[in-house]
């Protein structure tokens, strides 16, 4: 490795980044940093897009999914209370079985099969927009009696179980947000918070900004936020906190080290999510970092532990790629190349023989259960994602992508044409009493002016996909037909939401 760091290069590559948000738009800030200080700041577009004033490295947005490392370090610190090889059960005395038994540490390192409470609520009919609250959140998730998959088996994000853990913690009189304020943000001298919901006032926050297609949109979300994705605070207070987890101060040694360390499945082999943290690659060197993804704000930030660097980017804006900034950044600063996105798969859309396992080549981007990634050259053929939370695998063997997704063995192949049969018609009903109806080769869900009706592709073997709007997201939904009047929803966070033939 290079003894010498290249900051003008790095520098050079972020403000590239940057320079692309206009004074008319919402923007960001990425910064370049050591253990001494800040490096470089480059910062585009603006905070509001009713005053105009510029976004700066003081602007303050929501944090999204970044806060998860956070809240593993407060687990960390109270693991006397509520420690990583617990089932959850022994503190969520409601959950049933399979739910209660996952793990602590499974429920927070993406293993544990969770299913995500924000698409479980998508696949029942309920809008980004729905307003929920906490308390009726952990009933529902007392309801449920199926996971995503058997626990330890493979890697999918998710975010219930922060949601659980936290709900944990606070019923050992431990409060997420009193942590982030007498640990982190008091002692460090930065403006940071974790709100519980969305419309809880948070000092100086900007709004976040959507791209619809009548131009940028003003972001709302109505889920209770919860310890998966709650904090807030500027470019530089997160510079300021990643800069003591790199040094192990006020506390916090060895604190980055354990939660980017690799955790072990079920049959012993190791992923690259750790807690809170994933570990990405380039070339021989392994670096940490994270990203966070709220409606109308993207976070990521990258960390050389090695050398005490990192990076990290904010934005107010839905269509940033931080990971992109932030991995070009890295590869110019260290001299390291970036991985070589691969074509070498057929475009095309692809399926298991059996159950909800779909996948779709477009190039080097490959979507699985409408969870999108970058393939790259990984040697003989073989082209992986690279990815911690949605690790892929595969090559071509004949027709067929042949490897793993989420770790799990697949074997997909092409999709041959099919009608919707009409034996699927009819009304559908969950046990939580959402409805949808299929008719002449159509889904329809939803009440009043609300309901959409959606064609559906056939995949053969009893699946179906049907493409769903929510404000700012667009999700490919799988149905997959379980017996003649059970049926599942499957989105690529939750793939247990079951309904029933009604009529």
């Amino acid at each position: 490795m290079p003894t010498e760091l290249d900051w003008n290069t790095a520098s050079k590559i972020a403000e590239n980044f940057v320079s692309q948000w206009t004074s008319r738009e919402p923007g960001g800030s990425v910064i370049g940093f050591d253990l001494s200080g800040i490096r470089f700041a480059h910062s585009g577009g603006v905070e509001s897009l009713t005053t105009f004033a510029p976004f700066t490295p003081q602007s303050v947005v929501r944090y999204a999914s970044v806060t998860k490392h956070v809240f593993c370090a407060m687990v960390l610190e109270n693991s006397d209370l509520v420690a990583l090889d617990d089932p959850l059960g022994k503190h969520m005395t409601g959950l049933q079985a399979p739910l209660r038994d996952v793990t602590v540490g499974q429920a927070l390192d993406m293993s544990g099969g969770l299913p995500d409470v924000r698409e479980c609520l998508s696949l029942l009919g309920l809008s980004v927009y729905t307003e929920t609250k906490a308390a009726p959140l952990l009933d529902y998730l007392s309801r449920l009696t199926r996971l995503n998959f058997p626990a330890g088996s493979e890697v999918s994000y998710s975010n219930t179980g922060y949601r659980l853990v936290e709900a944990a913690l606070e019923r050992n009189g431990l409060r997420f947000n009193d942590f982030v304020q007498e640990k982190i943000a008091a002692p460090l001298g930065v403006f940071l918070k974790a709100p519980d919901v969305w419309n809880d006032p948070v000092d100086g926050l900007a709004p976040g900004y959507w791209k619809g297609k009548d131009g940028w949109q003003l972001s709302a979300a109505g889920l209770h936020i919860s310890a998966s994705g709650s904090l807030a605070g500027s470019a530089e207070a997160l510079v300021r906190w990643l800069q003591v987890l790199l040094n192990g101060e006020n506390g916090f040694a060895g604190v980055l080290e354990r939660q980017s360390s690799k955790r072990p499945l079920a049959d012993g082999r190791l992923s690259d999510y750790g807690l809170g943290l994933r570990r990405t690659h380039l070339g021989e060197r392994r670096f940490v970092g994270h990203g966070g993804s709220h409606p109308g704000y993207k976070t990521y930030f990258l960390l050389d532990p090695e050398n005490g660097t990192g990076f990290v980017v904010v934005s107010n804006r839905e269509d940033t790629n931080g990971f992109k900034i932030a991995l070009e950044s890295m590869a110019a600063l260290t001299h390291l190349p970036l991985p070589t996105p691969s074509t070498i798969l057929p475009d095309g859309l692809y399926v298991t023989e059996a159950g909800p396992w779909w996948l779709e080549i477009k190039g080097s981007a490959c979507t699985f259960i409408d969870g999108e990634d970058t393939l790259y050259d990984d040697g003989d053929g073989w082209v992986s994602s690279r990815s911690a939370s949605s690790p892929i695998r595969l090559h071509l063997e004949g027709e067929a992508l042949v490897g793993e997704a989420g770790h799990a063995p697949r074997r997909f192949l092409p999709v041959k044409h099919h009608a919707v049969p009409t034996t699927l018609s009819g009304q559908w009903r969950s046990d939580e009493g959402a409805e949808l109806v299929v008719a002449g080769g159509m889904l329809s869900m939803g009440v009043g002016p609300t309901r959409q009706t959606m064609p559906l592709k056939a995949l053969g073997n009893g699946r179906f996909l049907f493409t769903l709007h929510d404000g700012p997201w667009t999700k490919r939904v799988c149905v997959n037909l379980l017996d003649h009047d059970r049926l599942e929803l499957v989105s690529s966070r939750a793939r247990m939401i079951e309904y029933r033939r009604s009529t």
